[in-house]
């Protein structure tokens, strides 16, 4: 009966409208809008900084020249 995401989803809107009324869903919404958002810039810093390391360590590591 619920195979597919669709029929979650319309599920999932009906009950945001019985517990917190049309007016508040625009609101919610909008929170979880900027909440997704704020969670997508915090892993895309994390892994920039990940490359970062991961660069700096390659390049600590790589020989430097001939040795004497």
């Amino acid at each position: 009966m619920f195979d597919s995401i669709d029929d979650w989803l319309i599920i999932a809107v009906v009950a945001g409208i019985l517990f917190y009324g049309s007016s508040k869903l625009p609101q919610l919404a909008h929170s979880l809008g900027r909440s997704v958002g704020e969670f997508k810039k915090g892993r895309l810093e994390v892994e920039r900084e990940l490359k970062a390391e991961q660069a700096a360590a390659a390049n600590a590591s790589a020989p430097t020249g001939p040795a004497h």
